[in-house]
């Protein structure tokens, strides 16, 4: 079993649970979250982010290191969430982590940084590239 079945697995509980595919949101967190709209799990990305920076900085400390994984585990699912309300989902993510492989993290931002330039001088010119 790899790390992105049990992506798609969760996901798929995610999907499953959104309001408008019968979730309750008496019953359900994820239900709850999507029910109250982007800004509740916006926030809760954010808090979670937060955290995990948190228990990193304490690991550094001799803090347990398994903090981190917990919080990380818990901003992934937050995301998770985001995706799903998005319509977007874990394969969307991991192709995107695919198409940077072997590709520089500095080259990536700075393309990243050119493509964003070139959208604000000329944002017609630009849609639909990618």
């Amino acid at each position: 079993m790899s790390s992105n079945d049990s992506l798609e697995r969760l996901a798929a509980v995610i999907e499953g649970r959104k309001p408008q595919n019968g979730g309750d949101p008496e019953k359900s967190y994820v239900a709850r979250l999507l029910a109250r709209g982007p800004d509740a799990f916006l926030k809760k990305i954010g808090e979670e982010a937060t955290e995990v920076v948190m228990a990193a900085k304490d690991a550094d400390r001799g803090g347990d290191r398994s903090r981190i994984v917990a919080e990380v585990a818990d901003l992934w699912f937050h995301c998770m969430v985001a995706l799903a309300h998005y319509g977007l989902a874990p394969a969307d993510v991991i192709a995107e982590l695919e198409r940077r492989e072997g590709t520089s993290g500095i080259e990536e931002k700075a393309l990243r940084k050119a493509h964003a330039r070139e959208h604000e001088v000329n944002p017609v010119a630009s849609k639909g590239q990618a």
